[in-house]
């Protein structure tokens, strides 16, 4: 985790290339709130290669990322995901992960949860650089989760689900 209570600037690499500056800073950016994100971000706090830009600005190669600095909460006790109940994994290779992730638990973290499956793996899986959801389910939704080990399986995902060559079925069990 990076220290945010200094002003700092990060040079984009090729593994944040064509990532938006919002999503980037949430993700280095780890305890800020994502309302903070946006505000920064919308005051002009946030620089890229010297210059104000909006939270769709898409990153590239060489990119100088100056960040403000940054209060982030602390927690007295740290909450730790729990890795025994992970949920099972179906298949998975060196670009993705799929999960059969359960009714009522929720995706990732936030808005009264302290995290979710995105976070159990993150935490069972210390050594993986890159861990992001490729989708979401509802909390209450069971089904598989396809999460992505690698920034171009995450990309090549998204244009997929974008372009409808990914379907995805639903079926509802009802009673009554």
């Amino acid at each position: 985790m990076k220290d945010l209570s200094n002003a700092s600037a990060i040079e984009v690499d090729g593994g944040s290339e064509g990532q938006r500056v919002d999503n980037f800073l949430l993700r280095i950016c780890k305890g800020v709130p994502r309302s903070h994100i946006y505000r920064i971000l919308r005051t002009g706090e946030v620089r890229v290669n010297s210059a104000r830009v909006d939270a769709t600005y898409r990153l590239r190669l060489g990119d100088r990322v100056r960040i403000p600095p940054l209060r982030t909460a602390v927690r007295a006790r740290p909450l730790v995901p729990r890795t025994a109940s992970l949920p099972p994994v179906v298949f998975e290779d060196d670009a993705l992960l799929v999960v059969d992730k359960p009714a009522g638990l929720a995706v990732h973290g936030g808005s009264g949860v302290s995290f979710g499956v995105i976070e159990q793996f993150r935490a069972a899986r210390p050594r993986l650089k890159f861990l992001e959801l490729a989708h979401r389910l509802d909390r209450e939704t069971s089904g598989l989760l396809i999460l992505a080990k690698k920034r171009s399986a995450l990309t090549a995902l998204h244009a997929a689900l974008r372009q409808g060559r990914v379907r995805k079925h639903y079926l509802a069990l009802v009673k009554g």
